[in-house]
């Protein structure tokens, strides 16, 4: 099973103006290394959270089905299930009608039931879940999570001249762990 971005966000979940705001910059001469940081503090945030924070396509491959019918999807929020596509052994593919299909998108993660495909087996990456996650437009994120991107830009900025722009993030900032634990998924 694996997963790949189809369309990225449209736009971040924080404005340059709001970073600027934040740390207190005037003028335009770090405009291009925020919009950086801002980029890699939002993956950052998703990649430990598991989230999607703007509006996001997402692609899971997977060899088969599991019989209870129910796969888990990632990246959640998931708003929507466009297509699942099914390849047989020789390569052609054949969408699958989602008449019974139910999608739990607010669970951590997503659930998504098809009964139609239960146990069934195919080529490697043989069966393909396009689905749309995230909160919405920017406005949708939570404050949590822009307080929490707003941080950590503040936090790369202040050692922008000893840690280069592409090797960030280099840490995250104090207390970020506790900033972010709403966000998490927890497993027991």
């Amino acid at each position: 099973m694996s997963y790949a971005l189809i369309t990225p966000a449209a736009e971040e979940p924080v404005t340059l103006a709001e970073a600027k705001a934040f740390l207190r910059l005037d003028g335009s001469h770090e405009d291009a290394l925020l919009g950086d940081l801002i980029a890699t503090a939002r993956d950052y945030l998703e990649m430990v959270s598991g989230l999607s924070l703007v509006t996001q396509e997402w692609r899971l491959y997977r060899d088969d089905w599991p019989a209870s019918g129910m796969v888990s999807l990632a990246h959640g929020p998931v708003q929507s299930v466009g297509t699942v596509t099914v390849y047989d052994r020789e390569g052609a593919a054949s969408a699958v009608p989602q008449d019974q299909a139910r999608l739990d998108g607010r669970a951590r993660p997503a659930r998504f039931y098809m009964p139609g495909l239960a146990g069934r087996k195919t080529g490697l990456n043989g069966i393909e879940v396009d689905f749309t996650a995230g909160f919405g437009s920017a406005a949708d994120v939570p404050d949590v999570a822009k307080q929490a991107i707003l941080r950590h830009v503040a936090h790369m900025f202040s050692f922008r001249g000893v840690i280069a722009a592409d090797q960030q993030p280099a840490g995250a900032p104090e207390g970020y762990d506790r900033l972010i634990a709403p966000l998490k998924a927890w497993r027991l």
